[in-house]
């Protein structure tokens, strides 16, 4: 487990994930972001900041689930859930996510 700051385009989350989560959120320009990972666990999410409100909070942002759609987007894989981190104060997105599973 790493502790790392996770960007998305409405603020970052400072987050505790798995190494392999590390390398998917890692896209080569010395950011790590948010929307590579999947949905991140609330107890793992120890601060965040809104550039709306230009604040920072302990705690995770809001999940909003916008949909789970089961939908199949490419050969062998489905989208089961979409959703966003949302901040508390203001309800700016922060970031999206979503969770993909293989196709059996």
């Amino acid at each position: 487990m790493v502790v790392l700051e996770l960007h998305g385009s409405g603020g970052r989350i400072i987050a505790d994930i798995t190494d392999e989560q590390a390398k998917l959120s890692d896209l080569g320009v010395g950011k790590n972001f948010l929307a590579p990972v999947g949905k991140l666990e609330e107890q793992k999410m120890q601060k965040y900041f809104c550039k709306k409100c230009e604040a920072e909070f302990d705690g995770s942002p809001k999940i909003q689930i916008e949909e789970s759609p089961n939908e199949s987007v490419a050969d062998g894989l489905i989208l089961i859930e979409r959703g966003q981190y949302t901040c508390h104060k203001c309800d700016s997105i922060l970031g999206e996510y979503r969770v993909f599973q293989k196709k059996e």
